[in-house]
């Protein structure tokens, strides 16, 4: 874990991206909708801005932030259009923290300074065909073949697919169950590998997901992340990633609960009806103020969970109630925004509709819903069993 950077340095980060969020990303949204894609411009910014190694350890030229302060960033970030934090999220996050946390000294070094600027783009490579919430049950293998190993099978939904320089890849080494699933390092521009098209869905216009095929991809036994060693280990070190993924994720929630607030807000105030600000109306009032409570309440969670993490402890409880409950809330405020904005809210126009659209995604990815019940359930049970009382 990084142990972050002081605390006006972090003020000095925090307030750029916050100007940057407002100032060019925010006013690019409808370009972004319209043509599917993060203007190469902003991308250069991001670049510059060292957006793409927040979370990579200085000494591999990265910002270094602890995870509390990562939190601050994103939800900023998360005021915007969620296709901006997509570009360089995979680099921040699933992609790149596999090696952060279990790679070589020599991965380190190949990967991360390159990653860290935007160089080069990570992908976690995960999902499949017959495999999502059962992360257990992949079917690519990796076949050991000397002193490699080829690869074989397919991924589905894959963040940054056609941007990746590097795919983090789980895949079957052993028999059957996740004891049997090893983490790899795979160039994307390996002989065999195959990128497919972009996947049109619902909502984050701008965001790149494709499906991979891999056909007899030949890699060195020095791409098994963390070494030999680590040969069956990759379950590990996919969950580990994943839980500190879903505190950033439950940090994006909150930023889109913000800028919805900030909307609905603002939308209450001018619009009259009946010869008054609707704002005025105590249904609407209510609203609002079940919104600000869910948003103050995940704030809250998501920050308490991010601070056990950067003290050491073990947070898959933790940050799966923050991904829960952060997720679960902005889709209920931005059901709410709409409401609030009426008819307005339906139509493409207002940045509302665009984002109730967006946010429905965040209480699937990195865990749907359903999951994060299952590991709080089976944790709070567990600890029962063991003599812990709340």
């Amino acid at each position: 874990m990084n142990p972050g950077i002081d605390e006006d340095s972090f003020a000095t980060v925090l307030e750029t991206v916050a100007r940057f969020t407002r100032e060019r990303l925010v006013p690019a949204e409808r370009t972004v909708e319209e043509t599917d894609d993060v203007p190469a411009d902003i991308v250069a910014e991001m670049r510059e801005l060292g957006l793409f190694g927040l979370s990579i350890p200085r000494d591999y030229g990265g910002l270094g932030l602890s995870l509390a302060q990562e939190l601050e960033v994103v939800a900023e970030i998360g005021k915007a259009a969620l296709a901006f934090r997509s570009v360089f999220g995979t680099n921040v996050g699933i992609g790149s923290q596999g090696i952060v946390i279990d790679g070589t000294d020599a991965q380190k070094q190949a990967w991360l300074p390159r990653l860290a600027t935007g160089e080069a783009v990570a992908s976690f490579a995960l999902t499949e065909p017959d495999a999502g919430s059962d992360a257990a049950s992949i079917r690519t293998r990796a076949e050991r073949d000397g002193d490699h190993f080829v690869i074989n099978g397919a991924k589905r939904y894959i963040t940054n697919a056609s941007r990746a320089t590097m795919l983090t890849l789980l895949a079957r080494t052993g028999g059957p169950g996740a004891s049997g699933i090893s983490a790899f390092v795979v160039p994307a521009d390996a002989p065999g590998v195959t990128i497919g098209g972009h996947d049109r869905k619902m909502g984050q216009r701008g965001t790149r997901t494709c499906d991979i095929a891999f056909d007899n991809v030949r890699i060195p036994e020095d791409a098994l992340i963390g070494g030999p060693a680590n040969l069956g280990r990759g379950f590990r070190t996919a969950m580990k990633v994943l839980d500190r993924g879903r505190i950033h994720m439950a940090g994006l929630a909150i930023g889109q609960a913000r800028r919805l607030m900030n909307e609905m807000c603002g939308y209450a105030l001018q619009r009259k009806q009946f010869g008054s600000p609707i704002a005025d109306f105590q249904l609407v009032q209510a609203m609002i103020a079940d919104s600000e409570t869910e948003l103050l309440a995940a704030t809250a969670l998501t920050r308490a969970a991010a601070a056990s993490f950067d003290h050491g402890a073990r947070i898959a409880r933790e940050a799966a109630c923050a991904k829960l409950f952060a997720t679960e809330a902005v889709g209920r405020i931005a059901d709410r925004a709409v409401q609030i904005f009426g008819g307005a809210g339906y139509m493409a126009e207002y940045p509302v509709e665009r984002i109730y659209r967006d946010v429905r995604l965040m209480r699937i990815y990195e865990g749907t819903s359903q999951i994060q019940q299952l590991i709080i359930a089976k944790s709070v049970l567990g600890g029962y069993g063991d003599g812990e009382r709340h």
